[in-house]
This record gives C-alpha cells, structure tokens and sequence, in this order.
C-alpha cells in the first residue's frame, strides 16, 4: 500500500498530490494525478520507482509531455517528472552525456557552443532525452540511434547501461519502453561551429514555416506509413481543418491536431478515431499513433494501434 508518509520520509524532491497533468504536456489536456513528483536526483528517481515497483502502484513518466495524450480523468497512479532535478548536459571523455530530463533543445544548444555536430535535426523538438530515447525520436532524415553510444537506464530494480546494439532501436520505437531512462550518451563528430549553428537556424526555421507552431500540439499524431506520408493521407481524406469540439487538425500540417482553446482529451480521442477510420477506409492503410494514451479505455478504436 502506498503511503504519502512514507514517500515523504525519503523522497526529497518536489511532492504533490491531485496535481492536473494538463501544464506538464504540450497539448496542455488531461485531469489530474493522484502523485506528482519532482526527483532531486538520479538516487531519488531510483528510490521512487523502487518503492512504487515494490507496492505494485502504477506510475509514469512525464518528461516535457510532448507525445503524451493524458485523459480528461486524469491518471490513477503517480506522475513522475525528471525534467527539474535530472537535466544536466556535460562532455565526459569525449562523449555527450545528457539526463533523461534534459530537454533537446538544451542538448542541441550544448553541441552547438562545443563545435560537435550530428544533433542539429532535434533543433526545436519540444520533448526530453529520455522521451527521445524511448521513442527514437526523429527528424529531417536523422534519429536519435545515429548519434547513440548507449544508454543508462533502471530496470527491474537495477541501474543498467545498455549500449545501442542490445537497444532494438527502429522507427519510433526502442527496448526502452518498460524502463526508465536516467542518461544518455552520444558520439558526434567535429565542426565548424558557425557551420553548425547555421544549419540549426535553418531547420529551426523549417519547423516554423510547416508546423503549427503557435498553438498548443503534440508534435505528429500518426507514424508514417511505409512509402507515404501521414499527412498526405489525412490531407487527401479531406480531413485538414476538420473539428471536433475545440480541437482541429491543423491547416498548416494535417498530422498535427491543434488546441484551439480549453481542448478536451476526449475530443481528441474522438478526431483520432475519426482519422483513422477515413484513411483506413480510402486507402486500406491503418494509421499508428505517434502518441501514447494515457487513462482512456483499453478497449478504444485508438488503443488499437
């Protein structure tokens, strides 16, 4: 049984209880958790996840929220945030070693100011390491797994690192899932770094002219397909600047939904099912959420993919 007393009698990072989700993510939906935390450090993110474990009690990973879909209930289980305490950028014998909880762009910027190069497609990403990590994030033609020396993680009540060839890293997915992500570290390669900063500029620039930028979102809703893309199957459905409630797929990129404006998770919930269903009946293609969902029904149309 967990105890709130008991947490508090080790934890020693920022506890709350009931705190909505909705500021932590980047689509800024979903009700409240029953704990939220705040790690100190590595050693408090492994005594939390430890004691949860032992108590059987469900917990999560909130990193910056960005391909996080939380329900309108909320999440009945604890949220754990590693963005404050577990952040921190370094070079260490040659290598980039970053926190799970350090966000991208902190990491972009580091390699940019130590003249290394091959991060710069993450210029702009809204998410954290450890997201990045688990998910392979990528974009602009580079993933996360070029760059990857290894990775270390808690698993299964130990500290492990695990390095890339034993990480079954592919589009979108990696061995990580079940795990928490604590560091990361990358081997990048000597450049000029006017040259690099350059190239930031312009795929930062890049994400601004084709993405909606200026409204709250979860980056892209669907994995592209083989051979295609998402958006251009969405986009010939006749679906971009479709509605429902307060949430539109956006009019600048159809794999984006936006937040118009006080969204419901529900609503989005009901836009997935209608976008997936469309395309799967134009085209035979079944869309694969990008996203995870959290706190909806197992049995929903979008928990299928």
């Amino acid at each position: 049984m967990v105890s709130l007393k008991d947490i508090q009698t080790f934890f020693r990072g920022r506890l709350t209880i009931h705190e909505p989700l909705a500021p932590y993510t980047s689509m800024k939906v979903g009700g409240p958790a029953d704990y939220y935390l705040e790690p100190a450090d590595k050693d408090d993110v492994v005594g939390i996840v430890r004691y949860l474990e032992e108590n059987k009690f469900p917990f999560m990973m909130v990193g910056r929220g960005s391909n996080l879909i939380i329900s309108d209930e909320g999440y009945r289980g604890a949220a754990i945030n590693l963005e404050e305490g577990i952040s921190r950028v370094t070079l260490e014998e040659g290598l980039i070693v970053a926190e799970g909880g350090a966000r991208l762009t902190k990491l972009v910027d580091f390699c940019v100011q130590s003249s290394l190069s091959g991060l710069e497609w993450a210029a702009g990403i809204p998410g954290t390491v450890g997201g990045a990590v688990v998910m392979n994030a990528g974009a602009h033609g580079g993933e996360i797994k070029d760059s990857l020396v290894d990775v270390e993680v808690y698993r299964g009540g130990s500290v492990l690192r695990i390095e890339k060839e034993k990480a079954d890293l592919s589009y979108r997915r990696s061995g990580f899932t079940a795990d928490i992500v604590l560091s990361a570290r990358f081997n990048l390669q000597p450049g000029n770094r006017d040259e690099i900063m350059k190239r930031r500029s312009e795929l930062i620039a890049k994400r601004n002219a084709t993405q909606p930028l200026n409204l709250p979102n979860s980056g892209s809703m669907f994995k592209n397909p083989p051979g295609t893309f998402a958006a251009r199957l969405i986009e010939q459905a006749g679906l971009k600047g479709k509605r429902v409630g307060n949430v539109q797929i956006s009019e600048k990129h159809a794999n984006f939904m936006v937040n118009l404006g006080n969204a419901r998770a529900e609503d989005i919930l009901r836009l997935i099912e209608l976008v997936r269903r469309t395309v799967h009946q134009n085209t035979g293609i079944q869309l694969d959420l990008e996203v995870k969902l959290i706190g909806f029904p197992q049995n929903s149309v979008a928990h299928a993919s």
